[in-house]
This record gives structure tokens, sequence and C-alpha cells, in this order.
């Protein structure tokens, strides 16, 4: 949604977040009124000494006239100190509160919103879009509400003081402020292809970097750093454009506001040798002073409105976001208890595209404690079956129940906490070992992991690496190889002590000797509880309960190994010696 010139809507709900700091908001509108006041009465201190105590030549008067300038300037830094410092504060704390809105609403989205919505995206609206927000206060909204009532405060002291000079500079105003809004209007636009061309850029840089080990094992070195410079190029035009309204304008305004102080000077002057008593050489001093402190806030006020409208472009982004309505529905109201395990799939139906079924209306019994293995080819909706049953995705038709249960009655966080899944492409964080298995929960202690890493044969394996426990793996467990990545998601799944098992290919790609590991910590954590394993490798799931074959979003076939080798013209049967007779020709 493009953003207007000034978005009334949007800044009053940006002003919501203003509620929890209202004395301090408050403290800085005050700070301000200060402000405007102190600057206006330098001018007014300096009129007062040239005519009252300079031309007369009153030293003693002039004493006190320069002390009280003094006094008056410094409450005026004072001011100015509070002024700005509660402004900042005040942003951060504002973009600190919407920043955890933002991500705790990221974290509620479905699976379904991250398959589209580009991840460097995602990171520019949750970091320097936010940041850009903090600047509607900063430097916007009460640097503009301070520039104004200066404004008008100066004003009034000029028509109190020399009503003709003051006609003088209301003429030359309209001027200004009719470039200023053109000025404006033109930097609004500018700003919010800036803004596009940094988001195109993070997402492009966050994809490369993420995917840099397929940039060079395919030699694209070349290609993708063309197109880095064709974005590069963009975001340079970009703010370019800025840079040449910014070199127009400002001379602009300089040579208007010259023009303004010439004129007053040249009537001013007039008016005095003519002999007019009520304009002053202390009215000529101060006015110099007047026209740069009415001007430049009011050529400034062009750039700080750019400022703000920055905040409120970033500001729409941000929003635009947080009014996704693309969450699971969490309205169950039932805590999911440790589960016997019974698992039944009623006709569901799922696609992840409207209109095209990935799942075909599937009937599935798993019993307590049973190890089910699903198998078929790649795209026969196998991984589908593990999104669903984690809610991750919503069935389009049918149901799923566990124990009897529809799991859209069971808390989504309490569903997902008996349910814990060891996938083919194991993420880790930057971080220990230690904190990759907990993932910081406090109920799990140090003595758990290393008794349950001991249990399950991953103690000796973690006792080998530097600092044991509290290795570092990196960003995305780059520090281990594939086989190690998946014995810490076994040990994390171990410790979580869940009700129902899913083993989402987990002995794929890797070697023989943490194949066998495995085989081993597969062994020990599916022991007593409902398991799901998915595979390629058929030799893993021979000795399964039952064996579920998947082929185009349907189940064609059910049984135990044996009992589906038997079927002459099985599909499992094929897949199976489709494997296997290739190993004994060689062998």
């Amino acid at each position: 949604m493009k953003a207007k010139a000034f978005d009334t809507r949007l800044f009053k709900r940006i002003l919501q977040y203003t509620k929890p700091y209202k004395r301090r908001f408050n403290g800085v509108v005050l700070f301000a009124i200060l402000l405007s006041l102190f600057a206006a009465l330098r001018p007014y201190l300096l009129k007062q000494t040239v005519d009252s105590y300079i031309a007369p030549g009153d030293p003693q008067g002039l004493l006190l006239f320069i002390t009280l300038m003094g006094v008056v300037m410094l409450c005026e830094v004072l001011s100015q100190f509070y002024f700005v410092y509660w402004a900042n504060w005040l942003g951060q704390d504002i973009i600190k509160d919407i920043r955890i809105k933002l991500f705790q609403h990221m974290l509620a989205f479905r699976m379904r919103y991250f398959d589209s919505a580009p991840v460097g995206q995602l990171v520019t609206r949750t970091v320097s879009d936010i940041e850009a927000i903090a600047r509607i206060f900063s430097q916007g909204l009460f640097m503009i509400i301070s520039d104004l009532l200066k404004m008008v405060v100066i004003l009034i002291f000029m028509f109190y003081m020399n009503w003709k000079l003051t006609w003088i500079v209301i003429l030359a105003m309209p001027i200004l402020v009719f470039i200023t809004r053109i000025f404006q209007r033109k930097m609004q636009l500018a700003f919010e292809d800036v803004r596009n061309q940094v988001s195109n850029m993070n997402t492009f840089v966050q994809e490369r970097v993420t995917g840099m080990k397929i940039v060079q094992l395919f030699n694209r070195e070349n290609i993708e750093a063309e197109k880095f410079m064709e974005i590069n190029a963009k975001h340079r035009k970009a703010w370019i454009k800025t840079i040449w309204y910014n070199s127009v304008f400002f001379p602009i305004a300089d040579i208007i506001s010259s023009l303004t102080l010439g004129m007053i000077v040249w009537y001013g002057g007039l008016r005095i040798l003519a002999g007019d008593p009520f304009t002053t050489f202390g009215d000529l001093f101060s006015y110099t002073m007047f026209i740069g402190m009415l001007f430049n806030p009011l050529r400034q006020i062009a750039d700080k409105f750019n400022e703000m409208q920055m905040g409120m472009i970033a500001g729409n982004r941000v929003f635009a976001v947080l009014d996704t309505s693309d969450n699971i529905q969490d309205t169950g109201r039932l805590e999911a208890p440790v589960f016997d395990g019974t698992i039944t799939f009623r006709d569901v139906r799922f696609g992840y595209n409207e209109n095209e079924d990935v799942i075909k209306g599937i009937d599935l019994d798993v019993k307590a404690g049973e190890t089910v293995a699903i198998v078929g080819a790649t795209g026969a909706g196998k991984s589908t079956i593990i999104n669903l049953l984690n809610r991750f995705y919503e069935i389009n038709s049918g149901a799923i129940c566990i124990d009897g249960e529809n799991i859209e009655n069971y808390k989504l966080s309490s569903l997902r906490r008996q349910i814990a899944v060891v996938l083919q492409d194991v993420f880790l964080f930057a971080d220990t070992i230690l904190n990759n298995i907990t993932l910081n929960n406090p109920e799990i202690t140090r003595e758990d992991v290393i008794t349950a890493a001991k249990t399950i044969g991953v103690h000796d394996f973690i006792m080998t690496l530097p600092n044991d426990y509290d290795y570092n793996v990196k960003e995305r467990g780059v520090m281990l190889s594939s086989g190690q990545r998946q014995l810490i998601a076994f040990l994390r799944a171990y410790v979580s002590e869940p009700s129902i098992l899913i083993l989402d290919e987990a002995t794929s790609s890797i070697d023989t000797y943490s194949e066998e590991l495995i085989q081993r910590a597969t062994d020990t954590i599916t022991k007593g509880r409902t398991s799901i394993v998915i595979a390629h490798r058929l030799a893993t799931v021979v000795n399964a309960d039952k064996i579920v074959v998947m082929d185009k979003g349907l189940i064609v076939e059910q049984g135990t190994h044996q009992e589906l080798l038997d079927r002459e013209q099985g599909i499992y049967r094929m897949l199976y010696y489709s494997q296997f007779l290739p190993e004994v020709a060689t062998g």
C-alpha cells in the first residue's frame, strides 16, 4: 500500500504507542514551549540592550542586560538538552514496543506466510524500518512542533516590536512555504523509492550470503556480482534523486532569506534616516537575528518533514505486517496432556495452493506406541502429513485426531510441546551445542542433557569438540558435519520428552559411522512412544510396525514390510527392489 503525503490515520496509530509514556511526552512538549520562548527572548533583549543602554551610554545597565541574556541563553541550552534527550528516549521506547509486538506477531504466522515472504524483507521491516519510525519522534514530530512554536512566538515578538518591518517578512514567507511544499512532495516520492531499493538490496544480499555455497559451486560469482551492481545502481539512483532535490531547494531558500534580510535593512534604514521614532537601530540588530530564527526553521521543516515522512512510510510497511491476519487460529481450550499417542486421519484434504490438493482425502490410523513408516516418491505428500499434524498449515477438510480429540481443540503451544520433529535439514542457531539442544528452556538442565546424550550415544561425540557442550556451532551449525547436526537434532528431540516423535528423512545424506549412531539413537528415542518415520531409504524402515505407501497425495498401500513385499505388483515391492537389486548386482 502506497503511503500518502501525510496519513493521518497512520499517524494517530503510531501516537497510540506514546500512551505508556504520557509524562515524558508531555515533558517534551513543555520543553518545546520553553525553548521557543527563550529563543525569541534573545533578540528582544538585544534590541533593549542597543536602544536603552548602548546608544545612551549606560555601562551598568549594559552589564545587567548582558547578564540577563546569558541567563536566558543558559535556560535555552538546558531546554534544548532535555528536549532532544527526552524526544530521542521516547522514540527508542516506542520502537522497542513496536519491534517486540511485530516479532511476536511474526512468530505466530502460519508456515504459508513464510513460503512467500522474502526473509530479507522481513528483516528490513523488523530492523531498519522500525528504526525509521523512531525518527518520527527524534527528528520529525517534536522538532516540527518546536520549530512551529518558535516561529509563532517570534512573529508575535516581531509584531510587538515593529509591525511595519514584520510585514516585509510576512510577504516573503508564502513564497518559501510554496517552494517547501513542492520540495516535500518530491522528497516523499524519492524516499519511498529509497525504502523499496533498500528492501530489495537486503533481500538480495541475505539470499546470496545464505546460499553462498551454491553460488560458488555453480561458478555464479560474476553473474551474481552483475545482478548486485544493477540493484546497487538503482539504490544509488534513488538516493541521487533526494540529493538533487536538496541541492536545489536549500540554495533557493537561502536566497529568499538573504533577500528578505536585505529588504529589512534597506527599509528600516530609510525609516531611521527619515526620523521614524518607531524604528530603531535595535530593531535592525534584532531583526537580523529574527530572520535567521524564522526562516531557518521554515526551511528545515521540509527536511524534518522528510524525516517524519520516511518514518511514516516505514510505519506503513511495519503495520502492513502487523495487520496481516495469517496466524494459525489458536482457539483450542484443552491443555494437551501426555498423549497415549493414538493418531487418526479421517478424509483429510489439503493443498498449499487453492484448488490444488496435495493430500487427497486420506485415512490413516496409528496406534499408541506404534512405529509407522511413510514411504513414497518425492512429492507424494509424506512431509505434508507432518506439517498438518503440527498445525503448521490448516487442512481444507476432514479431521486429524490425537487420542480421539481433534487437534484443533488443543492449545497450539501444548500440542506442539508433545510432538518432537527431527528434520533432514537440521537448523542450528549460532549458539552453543547446549543451547541448541535445550533451546533455552529453563526446565532442561545441563545434567539432563548430559544424561540424555549418554543414553542415546551422543555424549562421546560431543566431548571430542572444543569446549564440549559449550562449543559454538556458528550460523546454521556450519562447524559441524551433516551427521553431527542430525545427532544434535536427535538429542534435542529426546530431551523434550515428547509423546509423539516424527523423523523426516533423518538418516539421508550421512556417512556410515553417523548412520550407526543415529540408528542407535533412533532405537532409543522411539522406544515406548508413537513414532512416524518418513524415509526414502527403505532399509531404515523394514522393522517398522506398519509401512504406509503414498503416491500423488493418496495412501495406496499399508502393511508390514513382509506383507508389502508379498504383493506381486505392489509399489513398495518395486521401490524396495529398485533400491536393493543394484546393490546385490554390484556386491
